[in-house]
This record gives structure tokens, C-alpha cells and sequence, in this order.
């Protein structure tokens, strides 16, 4: 995919209403430091216009890029982030599942897992809570430059074992670093355009 043209559109917070957008939208989730940022900037072919932070909890808000005119990435905010007390993480949980049960034109929810890790309770019920709003989630296993390719298959198979997908359901690795899967998400992003 030829990204030509990008821009962040929107910001939307706790207590404002996702836009109603005509155009197609595909939505990423994921635990606090999982990557979102990265992944999104690696889409866009930018270095660093979704913020990149080393600490957790940094996107706060929902953020709507608009690319090339034609459709959107959207930004969700991390769960799972310990300091946020529980008021602000129902907040998120609110602003996330309004915007889920509000968007007429989301095509797809990423749900970003890290590929070192089994998934975790979060992770989970995050998955389990996606497929409840009716959606199947792409899985998407992050930082896998970080694991020996050889072991990519095991870790693969332990994401699928703890997160159960549905047959056929895609589950990629992902690397922001060498770019590793972003061609292959590309491709998938544009069999649901």
C-alpha cells in the first residue's frame, strides 16, 4: 500500500462523541506498551505522528489518522496500565465501547498482544469483550524482533492457545523495528476496503 497522505483528524476524549465518519475505519487495541503507536506510525510510513512513549498509558484518547483521503486508523487507548486508577480506566472502557457500539464503518479491530508473553488476563477479556461487540479481531503478535525467528512459530502458538480465535482468524507477528508483517496487514487492510 502507497501511503500518500496522512493526518490526525480527530482527538476524541472521554467526554466527546466519535465522529461519524463515511469512510472505512480499522481500530487498534492493546495493553499499555504493546506498541499501538509504533505499529500505527509503521502503517503510515511516519516516524512518529501517533506519540510514541516508553511509558505506559500515554494515548489517553481515541485519535482518528485519516490516510490518503479513503479511510481511517484508529488509535484506541491502552488497558491494562496499573498507575491509572480505576475511575479513569472505566472512563476508557466507556469511551472505547461507545465509540465500538457507535461506528457504523469500522471494518476491523487489531487487538495488539505482546509475542513474548502469554496473554494475559487483560488480554483476554479484552478478546473475549471485542468478539462480544461482534467483531472477530485480527490478532496482531508485537515486537517480535525482540524473539528469535525460530521461535516465532512456539510463540505464535502460544498466543492462539491463550486467547482461542475463532478458525481462520488472522494472527500475524509484527515488528515496528524491521517492519516485519507490515505488508502482510496492508494486504489485509486493503481486502476490507
Amino acid at each position: 500500500m502507497i501511503i500518500k497522505d496522512v493526518s490526525l483528524e480527530t482527538v476524541c476524549g472521554v467526554t466527546s462523541r466519535p465522529p461519524e465518519h463515511t469512510q472505512p475505519e480499522f481500530a487498534f487495541a492493546g495493553k499499555s506498551n504493546v506498541g499501538k503507536s509504533s505499529l500505527i506510525n509503521a502503517l503510515m510510513n511516519r516516524k512518529s505522528l501517533a506519540r510514541v512513549s516508553g511509558q505506559p498509558g500515554k494515548t489517553q484518547t481515541i485519535n482518528f489518522y485519516h490516510i490518503n483521503q479513503a479511510f481511517y486508523y484508529v488509535d484506541l487507548p491502552g488497558y491494562g496500565y496499573a498507575r491509572a486508577n480505576m475511575e479513569v480506566k472505566a472512563k476508557w472502557g466507556k469511551m472505547i465501547e461507545r465509540y465500538l457500539h457507535s461506528s457504523r464503518v469500522l471494518r476491523c479491530v487489531f487487538l495488539l498482544v505482546d509475542i513474548r508473553h502469554e496473554p494475559s488476563a487483560n488480554d483476554r477479556l479484552m478478546y473475549d469483550w471485542i468478539v462480544s461487540q461482534g467483531y472477530q479481531p485480527a490478532i496482531l503478535a508485537t515486537k517480535a524482533d525482540k524473539i528469535k525467528r525460530s521461535q516465532t512459530d512456539k510463540h505464535l502458538k502460544m498466543i492462539r492457545d491463550g486467547l482461542k480465535p475463532a478458525p481462520g482468524g488472522l494472527l500475524l507477528p509484527f515488528s515496528a523495528e524491521t517492519k516485519q508483517g507490515r505488508e502482510e496487514i496492508w494486504d489485509y487492510i486493503e481486502s476490507l476496503l
